[in-house]
This record gives C-alpha cells, sequence and structure tokens, in this order.
C-alpha cells in the first residue's frame, strides 16, 4: 500500500502530538513531508528526526539558527518564519493537519487549501474569521475539508450530507469546563491555573480558557454553520458534563443520531487520518455499566455570556466574527497572564466588537486588517478593565 504523504501544521500542540502518536504507532502508512512550530524549537527537531521529515518550519525567525543546530547532521530541510510556513503547506502532500491556534493559522491552511488536498481542519479560527470566503476556496480547488474538533467530526460522522432538507437541527455538546458549577459571584476570583484544569480534555491554556468562559463553544457555532451550511437558528448548544456525546444531529422524523467515545483527541483525528476509512486507536473503550448515566443541562447565558456574543457574531455576519475572535485572543492572554479578570474576559470581547462597525467581508486582507486593528483596541479595554481589578483579585 502506498504511504499517505502528511504534512502537519502546530506539531508540537496538542493537536500535533496525538497526531504524531498514530503516525508513530503504524509507521508503514505514512511518510511525514513537513512540520510545523510556533516556537518550541527543541520540540520541534526531535519530532522531524524521530519521524524523517522532509522540511522543519519554526515560526519564529530568531530561532531558526537553534533550528539548524538542532538538526545538524541531519538531511532534514530547516526554515524558519511564517511565509515559510505557509510554504510549508503548499508542499505536495496528500493531508495537512491543521493544527495551528489562532488566527495565525489562517494564512497557512489557505495555502493547503488553494493545493486541492485533504485538510484536517483542527483550527476552528480559520472559519471564524473567514468562513465564506475560505469554504468558496475549497469549492475553488476541490480540496476536501474533514473537521477533527470532536463535535464537528461527530456531525460529521452522523450526518445526512447527501439529504440536508432531512436535517432537523445540529445539537453542539459542551462539557461545561472546569466552572460549570461556580456561581457569577465565585468567578469573579478565578484565576488561570483553576481556568485551564478541564475536568475531561487535555488541551492548551487558551483552549482550556476558552472552554471556562464556553468561548469555544461559540467560536465551534459560527464553524459548524459554515461547515455544514446550517443557519444559526439550526444550532443547539447543550451542556454535557461527562463529554461521552460528542454531538448529535436531529432529524425531521424524529430520530437523533450521535457519536459517543471516550474524552481523546485521537478519536477524531484517527477518523480524519484514515478518511474514508477508519483505523485502529488506542483509545479507551466506553463502558457503559460504569458510565452508569449521562446528564445534560442548558447552558447558563448570564454566567457564560460569550455563548451569546458569538451566536450575535455569527448572525451579524461580516467581519464581527473576525473581530470577535481577535478580541478573545487578547483578553484570554491578557487573563493568563493575570492582567485581566476571568469576568472581563467576555467583557472585552463585547466592548471590542461594539467598537467597531459591521463591515463586510469581501477579501482575507479585510480580515487581517480588522484582525490587527480589534486586538490593538481590546488590548487597550484590557488594560483598563485589568486596572480596575480589586488589588485582592489582581495579587490572587
Amino acid at each position: 500500500m502506498t504511504k499517505k504523504r502528511l504534512t502537519v501544521l502546530g506539531s508540537t500542540g496538542s493537536i500535533g502530538c496525538s497526531t504524531l502518536d498514530l503516525v508513530e504507532r503504524n509507521p508503514d502508512d505514512y511518510d511525514i513531508v513537513a512540520l510545523t512550530a510556533g516556537r518550541r524549537v527543541q520540540e520541534l527537531a526531535q519530532q522531524a528526526i524521530k519521524h524523517a521529515a522532509d522540511l522543519a518550519v519554526i515560526a519564529d525567525e530568531s530561532l531558526f539558527g537553534d533550528l539548524k543546530s538542532a538538526l545538524s547532521g541531519t538531511k532534514i530541510e530547516a526554515a524558519a518564519g511564517t511565509k515559510a510556513v505557509s510554504e510549508a503547506a503548499e508542499r505536495p502532500s496528500d493531508f495537512v493537519m491543521a493544527g495551528i491556534v489562532g488566527a495565525a493559522g489562517l494564512p497557512p491552511t489557505l495555502a493547503a487549501i488553494r493545493t486541492g488536498t485533504t485538510i484536517g481542519l483542527a483550527n476552528k479560527e480559520t472559519l471564524v474569521c473567514a468562513g465564506d470566503l475560505m469554504m468558496a476556496e475549497v469549492t475553488q480547488h476541490k480540496a476536501t475539508l474533514l473537521p477533527v474538533d470532536s463535535e464537528h467530526n461527530a456531525i460529521f460522522q452522523v450526518l445526512s450530507q447527501e439529504r440536508p432538507a432531512e436535517v432537523e437541527k445540529i445539537i453542539l455538546t459542551a462539557s461545561g469546563g472546569p466552572l460549570r458549577t461556580k456561581s457569577l459571584e465565585e468567578m469573579i476570583d478565578v484565576t488561570p491555573a483553576q481556568a485551564v484544569a478541564h475536568p475531561n480534555w487535555d488541551m492548551g491554556a487558551k483552549i482550556s480558557v476558552d472552554s471556562a468562559t464556553m468561548m469555544n463553544k461559540g467560536l465551534e457555532l459560527i464553524e459548524a454553520h459554515h461547515l455544514f451550511r446550517m443557519p444559526s437558528a439550526q444550532i443547539d448548544i447543550l451542556v454535557h458534563p461527562q463529554s461521552v456525546i460528542h454531538s448529535m444531529v436531529a432529524y425531521i422524523d424524529g430520530s437523533v443520531l450521535a457519536q459517543l467515545g471516550c474524552p481523546d483527541m485521537r478519536t477524531p483525528i484517527a477518523y480524519s487520518l484514515a478518511w474514508p476509512e477508519r483505523m485502529l486507536a488506542p483509545v479507551d473503550r466506553l463502558n457503559f455499566a460504569e458510565i452508569a448515566q449521562l446528564t445534560f443541562e442548558e447552558p447558563d447565558p448570564a454566567r457564560f455570556p460569550c455563548l451569546r456574543l458569538a451566536r450575535e457574531a455569527l448572525e451579524a455576519g461580516g467581519l464581527v466574527p473576525a473581530v470577535l475572535n481577535a478580541a478573545n485572543e487578547i483578553a484570554v492572554a491578557s487573563f493568563l497572564d493575570d492582567n485581566l479578570g476571568f469576568v472581563d474576559i467576555a467583557n472585552t470581547v463585547e466592548e471590542t466588537v461594539n467598537a467597531f462597525p459591521n463591515t463586510p467581508l469581501r477579501s482575507l486582507d479585510d480580515v487581517f486588517e480588522v484582525d490587527a486593528e480589534a486586538r490593538s483596541r481590546a488590548g487597550e479595554f484590557a488594560a483598563r478593565l485589568g486596572g480596575q481589578r480589586p488589588a485582592a483579585a489582581a495579587s490572587a
């Protein structure tokens, strides 16, 4: 059998590491074309050597010397810079795992789409910031976009895409994050350590905070709209603390189809890597007797306002979702640096979105321009709101 040529964008992140874990368990099935990372240069070099990659790219140009040194004595090509990351995505491959977190993943994901290859999309911001444009590029270049987020991958597995009129609605499930049971008053004093302590998933700090605010589910709402051509009114969000049902599709005859599995990102990654077939994945198997029960609840809009902000951004359209995403990235970074209170993440996002007019999305240049402006404005709002924190809260 011919090996599948594989490029991993963001190979040192959680998605990238899980992808390479599966590759390591199936060495006869994959050849690594390129690996890219942001700043983790030693880890990138180790991965490239271990998997005999053709190319390793570090986005931070100042680390190029370190990468060259770490790869000395090998035949692995080294490169650096954001342009080099996009060039890596353009290299001929059968599958590109788009695992770069945040808006930084947009240019290389677009570069991969334009090659007409199959892309495993783990970067939700690509569709949040420029969904209409990206999906048009997918169509134009006959690329295949496979969702890797567990919720969208679940929907992809049970959705009848050939007969969309039979679909009544999509139901995105959410764990509720580590703060699901905390009151609004308790959330005021939440620390970064508390916010990143997800009860079910092992994720990076930014995504973990997004789970705590439930902004991740808001971003997934926007992503689902673009992936499955489903209007906002037909996408529900339901809190499911056990994270066993990853999402559901309700049909017009009353049937509801769900995809279930233990909370391990290697399952949706394996599904995407092997599609249209399936591969063995080293994940725990469900034991329904041990689970005993599955529970559900409606999300609380007062404690999790980011859900409202995301839905409003989706319904507004244009560049509003890009502003929302940029503001959230800045607010989360400020919170993780202990310069902003947890509840002010949503406040920063809302103030930033309200500060921008609703302008149409015409090109990716529009996205990059508004992204930069929104980050600057969000930084100002975050600094002001962070400066208003009580001294005790700021030093907690």
